[in-house]
């Protein structure tokens, strides 16, 4: 969604981060929600993260998507550098399976609110699909797609069976 203004700021702080954070690119996109999607470590580019932020900010994002892990310090540092909504996706980690990053962002000190989501693929859907829903408070066409996906999952759902034998 490079080629519009993008509304959402979709960062990680390592490539292989994207396998979940991908899952937040995929919702904006199916709602036509445009982003721009970055890697910038909160430690190893401090400067470039703080300049990124401040560009998209002045450009019209309306939000980050922060994904992060281990220590997690990635949506903190976001939020301390705007005023925009940051919403932190915590990521799988090797030993505690994304418990330090879930207990890192969760854990913001009073005044620099982040939003915290599930740890991996669910946590990256959903902070997409929170955003636009908080879009689609101001947009109407994007509430009617809105919408349309909660029917199809209620219908999906109500379709599911399963042999209880």
């Amino acid at each position: 969604m490079a080629s519009r203004v993008p509304l959402v700021g979709i960062v990680m702080g390592s490539a292989s981060d994207w396998e979940v954070m991908r899952e937040a690119a995929k919702q904006l996109t199916d709602f036509s929600v445009s982003y721009e999607a970055k890697v910038l470590s909160a430690h190893r580019s401090p400067d470039a993260l703080a300049e990124w932020v401040e560009r998209l900010s002045a450009g019209g994002v309306r939000c980050f998507i922060a994904g992060a892990g281990g220590a997690a310090h990635l949506a903190g540092v976001i939020a301390a550098k705007t005023t925009l909504p940051v919403l932190g996706v915590p990521m799988p980690s090797k030993y505690l399976h994304g418990l330090d990053s879930l207990l890192s962002i969760v854990q913001m000190p009073k005044g620099i609110p982040v939003a915290t989501f599930a740890i991996g693929l669910a946590g990256a859907a959903n902070a997409a699909l929170f955003v636009v829903a908080m879009f689609a408070n101001e947009d109407a066409a994007l509430r009617t797609r809105l919408e349309a996906y909660r029917a199809r999952q209620t219908e999906a759902a109500r379709a599911m069976t399963a042999d209880l034998k």
